[in-house]
């Protein structure tokens, strides 16, 4: 049987005193027992006539502390002090009215996609209804924190690590530029992959596309405040980095994303082809060796060529950038034959910006790319085979994903397994 929802909520108030109650007793302990301990510690501190000079003195005033079970007062204990030594909890310092895991719902509400005027209703079903200093404008307050923040880390030095790969995308947004006017704006995102393997987050810059003079304008940036040329360069077919990598760094490497490959060249596929085809395209940049994958290419175009000539030339534009991942370590190449690390991090951006409806002005929307990324950064994981990446940095060739010496030790094995079948 189903219980009346009054009832329901009749308990879970009574719980929710109870628990609270409960806090309040054990918080009330935990300050006595922090004070007891410091003025125990300190009971050698006398005045000339012997008397103490650090004791207890009753109760400060009663404070309201707001929690996740709702607001608790609390009676802190008062230290009474002659000796001039300050005595400042640890436990409950002087003006703290929120634990910081209060604190810490904003941020979370907010990049989860929570508009800024439901935040009331919201914290008050988390905090109860006599919780106090939650409001929209705690956002606002935090947006501008965290704007000053990307502008301290927008000009922090990048010379301290040596970056092997680099990973190059572009998200775009509808910005309010005014009152009612709003214009498609791009923000250029770049990740790097440092040589213990380590990815982060190197760049975030707003442009209205994806052009040569924006991507320059983020490449020359990070030169100035120290980076060297990484050794490869991954992103999709985007011609503005391409143009910009050239003109900065001339001599890094380029590897097109196979995804967005893969993708463009289904989009001039009938979908009744499309799965076969996909097939196809998988076993080219999945083969072991680059004379495979060759194999594999020309099997394609021998293929569809004659009634999907669009689609095939979309394939073979930039056919030399999309085999370069064959020139380095074979344990790397799941990440680096792909723009997927940065991918991934942007599926959180626009999920965000879909529950929300847009981003808002150009600052809001810059501020909160960032600190999504900053979010999505501290779960990204070190690169497989980075134990590599050294070999990589010293400029030791690789041949489909093996040094020299590892490939003749491959073949003088497939010889011997050869010999031993025969």
């Amino acid at each position: 049987m189903d219980i009346p929802t009054p009832i329901v909520k009749e308990c879970w108030s009574k719980l929710e005193v109870v628990i609270r109650d409960g806090a309040r007793t054990f918080i009330e302990s935990i300050l006595n027992e922090e004070v007891n301990s410091y003025i125990e510690g300190m009971s050698h501190i006398l005045d000339a006539k012997g008397n103490k000079l650090i004791r207890r003195n009753g109760y400060l005033p009663e404070r309201k502390i707001t929690t996740g079970v709702g607001p608790i007062a609390v009676k802190q204990p008062r230290v009474r002090n002659t000796a001039e030594l300050k005595f400042t909890s640890n436990i409950l310092p002087k003006y703290l009215r929120k634990v910081p895991s209060i604190d810490n719902v904003i941020p979370v509400l907010y990049l989860k996609g929570l508009s800024t005027n439901c935040f009331a209703a919201a914290l008050e079903s988390i905090v109860g209804k006599d919780a106090k200093g939650f409001s929209a404008k705690s956002v606002e307050r935090l947006k501008k924190k965290w704007f000053e923040e990307y502008k301290d880390w927008q000009a922090r030095p990048v010379d301290r690590s040596r970056y092997v790969y680099v990973w190059a995308d572009g998200i775009h947004f509808n910005v309010r530029l005014g009152s009612r006017e709003s214009k498609k704006m791009c923000f250029l995102v770049l990740m790097g992959a440092t040589a213990e393997g380590k990815k982060e987050l190197l760049a975030v810059q707003d442009g209205y596309k994806e052009s040569t003079a924006s991507w320059s304008e983020v490449l020359r940036d990070l030169v100035d405040r120290g980076m060297k040329p990484p050794e490869l360069a991954i992103g999709d077919g985007a011609l503005g980095f391409w143009a910009a990598l050239k003109e900065v760094w001339p001599t890094v490497k380029e590897q097109r994303c196979w995804v967005h490959k893969i993708a463009n060249v289904l989009d001039k596929m009938p979908k009744s082809v499309q799965a076969r085809a996909k097939e196809k395209l998988h076993d080219i940049y999945l083969a072991e060796t680059e004379e495979k994958a060759e194999k594999h290419w020309q099997k394609f175009l021998l293929l569809y060529e004659d009634k999907y000539s669009k689609a095939c030339k979309c394939l073979k534009k930039n056919k030399t950038s999309l085999f370069s991942f064959y020139s380095f370590p074979a344990e790397n190449w799941q990440h680096i034959r792909t723009n997927n690390p940065i991918e991934s991090t942007f599926a959180t951006v626009r999920q965000r910006s879909k529950l929300t409806k847009g981003c808002g002005s150009r600052q809001a929307t810059l501020t909160m790319v960032y600190k999504l990324c900053r979010e999505a950064e501290k779960k990204w994981r070190r690169l497989r085979g980075y134990k590599h990446l050294s070999n990589v940095i010293q400029g030791v060739k690789f041949r489909d994903g093996y040094t020299e010496t590892e490939w003749k030790d491959r073949e003088d094995i497939e010889q011997e397994d050869m010999l031993q079948v025969g």
